[in-house]
């Protein structure tokens, strides 16, 4: 369906704005949280290598540039006109791929607020939702429309007026909520949050797999958890997450291994047994599998590269 000029004009013009705004919010490169609750503002000044990162469930708005999200063979590139909507916890690999200093990539990642959308369907059952694809992701692009563009820089024109913040920003994100929920996807973000839907019952089991992630389990173990039979928890875990429950497990682990050393200094051996591997070696093998490089080399690119721009890439 085309779009109206008078509409691409509006667009272009909230987009305008909302560089302007976010640039102010986003002084220099890396994430930064505003005074709005679950609202933060990221900067890059040149295109990223693909970075591991666990996405938990959020809007990313992108104001100017592009990225991309690669979920195993799946990629989805966002940019002003797409916004990334997250439902459930997924471990992805992220790329800058649009940025220069002259204009930088900016974004605005929203938490998404599973008690709020749940508010609000129990209120606005007239909320028009059309099925989603035949695909049941735990993520998707949604078209960024002159109407969730609006609320999207109402919410950030309340960073300079931090007393109406305090009152507004709930109500404006609520707004934004509808606008993601009200989209021709907004049939996934819905399912998540309807009590007892398969699909929060995957995002049940995956909330166990992430607080438990170096423990062992068994398949049938989370399928109880979901309340589904092991055969039918396992297809629907794929459909939502595109791994096995397995392969979801051990993503987590690599990416928190990674983390511990990157942040905390462990060396290869002791991240992986952290993160519950028994097998330096096996771990050394799946870690360069995932992320192309093997972990003392990885990371020692990466502590190089961290100080020479002093910064850290941003997750969404």
């Amino acid at each position: 369906m085309s779009i109206e000029p008078s509409n691409l004009s509006s667009i272009a013009s909230l987009q305008r704005e909302l560089v302007e705004r976010v640039h102010r919010a986003a002084p220099h490169d890396g994430v930064h949280d505003t005074r709005v609750a679950g609202l933060a503002a990221i900067r890059a000044s040149e295109p990223s290598q693909p970075l591991p990162s666990v996405y938990e469930p959020s809007l990313c708005i992108v104001v100017q540039g592009r990225k991309q999200a690669r979920l195993v063979n799946e990629i989805y590139v966002y940019d002003p006109l797409h916004y990334l909507v997250v439902s459930v916890t997924l471990p992805m690999i992220g790329q800058i791929i649009d940025a220069t200093r002259q204009r930088p990539y900016l974004c605005l990642r929203l938490t998404v607020d599973r008690r709020l959308i749940g508010e609000l369907l129990l209120q606005a059952e007239s909320i028009s939702m059309q099925r989603a694809d035949s695909t049941d992701r735990g993520l998707y692009l949604a078209k960024a429309d002159t109407e969730f563009l609006d609320a999207v820089v109402r919410l950030v024109r309340l960073l300079d007026r931090p007393h109406d913040a305090a009152v507004l920003a709930p109500l404006v994100q609520r707004e934004i909520h509808f606008r993601a929920l009200s989209g021709e996807l907004g049939q996934r973000l819905r399912e998540v949050c309807i009590l007892d839907s398969q699909i929060q019952r995957i995002a049940r089991a995956i909330d166990v797999i992430r607080t438990r992630f170096a423990e062992p389990f068994r398949i049938d173990e989370l399928a109880s958890i979901a309340h589904m039979s092991s055969s039918s928890f396992h297809h629907r875990f794929k459909e939502v997450t595109a791994m096995s429950p397995l392969q979801f497990q051990k993503q987590l682990r690599l990416h928190e291994a990674r983390r511990l050393m990157l942040a905390d200094g462990l060396d290869a051996s002791s991240a992986a047994h952290r993160v519950g591997y028994q097998s330096a070696s096996q771990f050394s093998r799946e870690y360069r599998r995932l992320f192309g490089t093997p972990p003392r080399r990885e990371i020692g690119s990466l502590r190089a590269e961290s100080a020479r721009t002093d910064g850290t890439p941003s997750p969404a």
